[in-house]
Order: C-alpha cells, then sequence, then structure tokens
C-alpha cells in the first residue's frame, strides 16, 4: 500500500496520481493484510472484541482495514482516492463486514477523520507528491488514544516493481529519524523501532529481497471501554 495523501507543491494533484495509480493495478492486489503490519498487530494490540477503534491511514485496496476489522476493530480506512475507497467498500460488503469498515476520504495533508482511535496504523506512507508528511505522521500519533498503539510500516529500501524505483535520489530515514521525528515527548512507550528485512511479492508475483522501518509506540494510560475512545 502506499501513502494515498495529497498536498501543495510539485504541480501534481495526488488525488489524481492515485486514482491514476489504482486505475492500472488489479483490483485484488493489496486485498491481503501487510504481513508485518499483521505480525505486530497480532503481538501488540490483541483484537479489540468489544468494538475498539481503529484508523487505517492510506488503505489502498483495503487489504489492512479488512484484516483488521475480521478480528473485530471497528475501522475508519482513509484514502484519497475514491476508486480504492470504492474497491475497499466492495470488499467489505463480500466479506460481510460493512458494519465494521468504514471509506472515508481524505486529502490527508488538509483534513484528518475526527476522534481517537484504540489503534492507528499507516502502511507504506510514501507519496511522489510533496506533502506534509511529518505533520500528518504528528497528527496521526494525537489521534492515538490513551493506552492506544501507532503502527507506522514504511519503505527503507526499493523493490523492482516499485512507482519510485528508477528515482535516484531516493533515500530512506532511518527507523530512529522517523520515531524522532513524530516529537512525542513524554508519555509513550517504544515497543518496536528497528528495520528487518523480508521477501516481498509484488504484483506480478515476482520477489524480492526488502528491508522496512517499523516503529510502534503505545500512548501512556488505561484504554477507555468499549467505544468511550470515541472523542
Amino acid at each position: 500500500m502506499s501513502s494515498d495523501t495529497t498536498g501543495a507543491g510539485g504541480g501534481t494533484d495526488s488525488a489524481a496520481f492515485w486514482e491514476n495509480h489504482y486505475a492500472g493495478v488489479d483490483a485484488q492486489w493489496g486485498t491481503r493484510p501487510n504481513a508485518v503490519l499483521a505480525e505486530v498487530v497480532t503481538a501488540l494490540a490483541p483484537a479489540p472484541g468489544g468494538g475498539g477503534r481503529a484508523l487505517d491511514l492510506g488503505c489502498g485496496h483495503g487489504g489492512d482495514a479488512l484484516w483488521l476489522a475480521s478480528l473485530g476493530w471497528d475501522v475508519t480506512a482513509v484514502d484519497v482516492s475514491a476508486t480504492a475507497l470504492g474497491r475497499v467498500a466492495a470488499g467489505a460488503a463480500a466479506a460481510g463486514l460493512t458494519d465494521r469498515v468504514h471509506p472515508s476520504r481524505h486529502d490527508l495533508a488538509r483534513s484528518f477523520p475526527a476522534g481517537t482511535f484504540g489503534l492507528v496504523t499507516a502502511s507504506y506512507f510514501h507519496t511522489p507528491v510533496e506533502i506534509p508528511r511529518e505533520q500528518v505522521l504528528r497528527r496521526a500519533a494525537e489521534a492515538v488514544a490513551p493506552g492506544g498503539l501507532l503502527v507506522l510500516v514504511e519503505h527503507a529500501s526499493l523493490a523492482p516493481w516499485s512507482w519510485r524505483d528508477g528515482h535516484e535520489d531516493v533515500r530512506f530515514p532511518a527507523p530512529d529519524d522517523v520515531l524522532a521525528s513524530l516529537l512525542l515527548g513524554d508519555g509513550w512507550r517504544t515497543e518496536l523501532c528497528h528495520a528487518p528485512g523480508r521477501t516481498a511479492t509484488g504484483p506480478g508475483g515476482e520477489t524480492a529481497t526488502v528491508t522496512d522501518n517499523v516503529i510502534a509506540v503505545r500512548r501512556a494510560g488505561r484504554p477507555a471501554a468499549g467505544r468511550g475512545d470515541r472523542a
């Protein structure tokens, strides 16, 4: 999945870019959860059962959102692409999860979902369009409820099929740099901050060894009961 966000600058409209991107991608691509995210959530954020709220930023075709909903999370799935969100809605309907998956269109450089969430995730939050990325991720941290978890899974290297492949100026921050950029201050506990390697599979079935930044941080405090984490 990619960061489906927009921002001013560069003369490129992000909504148009990502609409074009998804128009050229098989609708089934990205409908399974990110394996790294799934591992982290399974270890650090047990299924909520009673209806804890989750926020999936840059949800793409909804693989993460649908998986989280299947665990019992009430998921707000955010993307700037109407095409992607339509596919998320269709996937939720097919899986019988429409009551727990809520597609929401946002240009995250300009607007952000209201409320707080027990789990906030962003998988591969990257875009070729200039955006205030650090500000968006700080806003994501602000949306984490007491006792809740923020999970970022980011590219730390390029796969051959990446839309960024061939860009000589592509540079990825170290996980410690990403964590520092969140400006979390007191009241947070770092659960994970590392860059493991893995074998990834591309849209054509090809494979490559890639590296991901994985950051998971928990806000101090006791989680609210039931749906009490709503702002």
